[in-house]
């Protein structure tokens, strides 16, 4: 005969509200859905598949320019100056390079002539990995460890070299805006 169970340590009874607050196992608790969002669009990418983000929150946001000579002159110069400029994508049918940019720049970002800046609600294709050439977008210059672009020294250097052509007409139209 066995006599009533001891009581549980308190920080077994800790753990045991501890699993059965977080739910099923499947579905993320309700504050994390954004995060395991996320999470799944970057194993994407991981595993060699192109896959949508949403810019801002906690990742990047990207400042957009032409990909002309000047705009590449500005990608060896974020090389000499930190050692390695940050991940940026080409889209050849555009004509544009998407620099990846600390998540915040869009709303500290001043109007400029020859770059855009987006954050959220926008969104942004990532190619996998893998891919260095076209066709379709790829990675210029691919994500190293946990480097963005830096926003101060790359809008020196646009300012400086001035790529074009400027994105500002054909972005505004892709998504609808009056300039």
């Amino acid at each position: 005969m066995t006599g009533p169970a001891a009581p549980l340590p308190a920080g077994e009874r800790m753990m045991q509200r501890l699993v059965v607050s977080a739910g099923a196992a499947s579905e993320p608790a309700a504050d994390m859905a954004d995060l395991a969002e996320v999470v799944r669009s970057l194993m994407a990418v991981q595993t060699y598949r192109d896959t949508r983000v949403r810019l801002g929150g906690g990742l990047f946001d990207v400042v957009i320019t032409g990909s002309g000579a000047q705009a590449r002159f500005v990608v060896a110069l974020l090389d000499e100056i930190q050692d390695g400029c940050g991940p940026v994508i080409e889209d050849p049918c555009n004509g544009w390079l998407y620099w990846l940019v600390p998540p915040g720049s869009a709303g500290q970002w001043a109007p400029h002539s020859h770059a855009v800046c987006l954050g959220g609600p926008h969104t942004i294709t990532l190619p996998s990995l893998n891919r260095a050439v076209p066709p379709g977008p790829f990675w210029h210059r691919p994500p190293a460890s946990d480097r963005l672009v830096p926003l101060g020294p790359l809008r020196e250097a646009l300012a400086q070299l001035s790529p074009e052509p400027t994105p500002h007409a054909a972005l505004a139209d892709r998504l609808g805006i009056t300039l």
